[in-house]
């Protein structure tokens, strides 16, 4: 079997802030950007992967078309560890982090798909057999909204929809204390801050002034992103559990932050850290180092339902899958993800992946390449 053909389609979907006019903190997002990537086979097999993305996806894209498609042409599909190592190794010169890793995420993600189709097994299962979950709890993930009324009304919407987590994307006191009045007591929250600070001191000072808000755990607290040792500083001084690894693009650098006790949750990103194949290999280290793994998941096509099929192969109740809390005008897989009442997602029981982006949604908003 060899792949004969590697595309690529952007799909750009008009969504909602939860903010009057788009005000807020993520003003940079105008429209819902999912680069797509189907992977073609000589038997008549296709796969779906997804690189990341938001308003990177046309950089990714051109690392795609230009390098890493034509490099997967006349390749066995069935060899997904042999021909994502040999990616990595020919193209390590232009990058290993970024939009060369975005790429081969979603060929390795693909390729996954078509070993399910291949298998007649949804990923789940075909990972971890009949021990997969049959559904996943989801968190809602806030945008930055910067104003302590939008974060209250958000939060308990959020809630009203079945979410039973919230994680917001704010860095000020005030924003917490708004969404925790808006919410039960019993229902965590967890910040993402988005590598807000240079020095560990405020970052330090921030965890302890949230500390007794039920905060689960303070995201990506300082700048850079790899410097471990401030991380871990804020994590033995700060009162909060920590979460990290978003920005990581390979799983040997989830060993170096945990052997430097910088985080308690890691999080890679199925599009960003080298697809379903590396998020195996973070799972182990993380389970060697004690760390609990949840994976960072703002996207919102295959490499969201891949995360979700992870979610349920390791058979952890208490990993939800991050979902963020917006409304698509179309949906890629139309309503098939929305939660229940519960806050729970069923996890697709189809071949592979499970879903194909729907028909209308790429009539109407695709780019194909």
């Amino acid at each position: 079997m060899k792949i004969t053909r590697v595309t690529t389609t952007i799909v750009r979907s008009p969504f909602r802030y939860g903010a009057p006019g788009g005000a807020g903190g993520n003003l940079h997002l105008r429209t819902l950007d999912t680069l797509l990537v189907r992977v073609e086979t000589d038997a008549g097999v296709h796969g779906w992967g997804e690189g990341f993305g938001f308003i990177l996806v046309d950089t990714t894209r051109t690392a795609i078309e230009t390098l890493i498609g034509p490099a997967c042409l006349g390749r066995d599909p069935r060899d997904i560890a042999g021909l994502t190592k040999e990616l990595r190794r020919r193209m390590h010169n232009f990058g290993r982090n970024g939009p060369i890793t975005f790429g081969i995420s979603a060929i390795d993600i693909a390729l996954w798909d078509i070993a399910g189709k291949l298998a007649g097994e949804p990923l789940h299962r075909l990972l971890a057999g009949e021990a997969a979950l049959p559904r996943v709890a989801a968190y809602a993930s806030l945008l930055r909204y910067g104003d302590a009324a939008l974060v209250e009304r958000n939060a308990a919407k959020a809630y009203r929809r079945g979410y039973r987590e919230v994680k917001l994307h704010e860095a000020e006191v005030p924003m917490v204390r708004a969404a925790r009045a808006a919410l039960p007591a019993d229902v965590p929250i967890t910040i993402d801050v988005n590598c807000r600070w240079d020095d560990p001191s405020d970052a330090i000072a921030f965890a302890r002034a949230v500390d007794g808000l039920g905060v689960r755990w303070l995201e990506e607290p300082v700048w850079p992103p790899e410097d471990y040792a401030a991380i871990a500083r804020v994590r033995a001084e700060g009162g909060l559990a920590i979460a990290a690894g978003e920005n990581a693009g390979h799983p040997e650098d989830f060993a170096r932050m945990l052997e430097a006790g910088a985080a308690d949750y890691v999080q890679p990103s199925v599009t960003k850290v080298g697809g379903v194949s590396a998020m195996h290999a973070v799972a182990e280290i993380a389970a060697r180092h004690g760390a609990t793994l949840v994976p960072h998941s703002p996207y919102y096509g295959p490499g969201y339902l891949a995360t979700l099929h992870l979610i349920a192969a390791w058979g952890r109740p208490d990993v939800r899958l991050e979902s963020y809390f917006l409304d698509a005008e179309l949906p890629i897989y139309g309503t098939a993800l929305d939660p229940a009442a519960d806050g729970t997602i069923a996890v697709p029981d189809g071949p592979g992946l499970g879903l194909e982006p729907d028909p209308t949604v790429l009539a109407r908003f695709a780019e194909a390449g």
